[in-house]
């Protein structure tokens, strides 16, 4: 009988200090010890990994926030305001930055500051009014906001810093479970198929290295070897050409220019998944009904004139979401 692995076990796996979460080994970083110091570089830290991510344009100084605040209060297109919210939700969050960096200089010199002091209290409201707002802040490429980039901040405020660690190494174990749930369908979607058919060992190789990347520290040495070993994998599929015949039908052209937009897109979105270390279910679930719909359009003949018709002269109605949830939940 398999032992059952408890959250939370620590061991060493092919070399390397894991932490054991929701069916996943992630490598294991011991914690830097509990200071206000140790605190404002974590923040510190996070602030400048949100803004990589997010939409230009919303990284706000905070010296700024009293103007932001009011851009935002005074507009009143939603479309507008959307944006307006984002740039405040980011001068919030530097205002919170730059108290926290004060309080710690000011440790620094002697002064004793205390957990309810009006400056900690403060710097949380600021926290937590900008995670609010951060939902209408949108990822880099688009696709969805991550707000929970957004909280991360704050966590690292409230909690002690080994908590912080471990509810990280939750949110690294879902990045992986997204990773292998994209790779997977697409190696569903392009099983049997004769202008791609040997993309399996490559979607394999770029799921790994995929995950090895998600769990390790840019601090950490091993990422010379790991970036690079993400950036090929992800390049061989990218590089990918479907095989035509010499005189292809127009639904071999058709077949071969959607299945490299789906490669494309897949390979983006685990990239923005794996740099952002968070899932991006929204993305997944539409990749997933892109897979769905393409293999149902070119590698089920039945289908193939149905599906034409009704995707040149209907908005099809997506699939249901929840099915596809399941099924690779299940794989995952």
């Amino acid at each position: 009988m398999n032992q059952v692995i408890s959250n939370g076990t620590i061991a060493e796996i092919n070399g390397r200090i894991c932490i054991y979460c929701d069916g996943y080994w992630v490598k294991h970083y011991d914690p830097p010890q509990e200071s206000l110091e140790a605190k404002k570089a974590l923040i510190e830290a996070l602030t400048r990994r949100l803004f990589n991510h997010v939409e230009h344009g919303v990284n706000i100084p905070g010296i700024r926030l009293a103007e932001a605040r009011e851009a935002y209060q005074r507009e009143t297109d939603p479309e507008r305001k959307r944006v307006n919210g984002a740039m405040l939700a980011g001068a919030l969050f530097n205002r919170a930055t730059a108290i926290f960096t004060k309080l710690v200089e000011l440790q620094a010199d002697g002064v004793e500051i205390e957990p309810d002091d009006a400056l900690m209290r403060e710097c949380g409201d600021y926290l937590l009014e900008a995670l609010d707002l951060g939902q209408m802040v949108r990822h880099r490429g688009g696709d969805e906001g991550i707000d929970e980039l957004w909280g991360e901040p704050f966590k690292a405020f409230s909690q002690p810093i080994a908590a912080f660690y471990e509810s990280r190494y939750v949110k690294i174990a879902q990045t992986m479970r997204d990773v292998d749930r994209i790779t997977g369908a697409l190696i569903t979607t392009f099983e049997g198929s004769t202008q791609i058919p040997d993309i399996k060992p490559l979607l394999l190789d770029f799921a790994e290295a995929a995950k090895r990347k998600a769990e390790i520290l840019r601090t950490d040495p091993v990422i010379f070897k790991v970036w690079p070993a993400f950036v090929v994998a992800r390049d061989h599929l990218q590089n990918i050409q479907p095989q035509l015949p010499l005189s292809p039908s127009l639904k071999e052209i058709h077949e071969a220019q959607a299945g490299h937009r789906l490669i494309t897109a897949g390979t983006a979105l685990v990239t923005n998944i794996v740099r952002a270390r968070v899932p991006m279910p929204k993305s997944a679930r539409e990749l997933l009904g892109k897979c769905d719909q393409f293999r149902r359009t070119f590698l089920d003949p039945s289908n193939y004139l149905e599906d034409a018709e009704r995707t040149h002269h209907t908005n099809e109605q997506r699939p249901d979401h929840a099915t596809y949830d399941q099924r690779w939940s299940q794989n995952g």
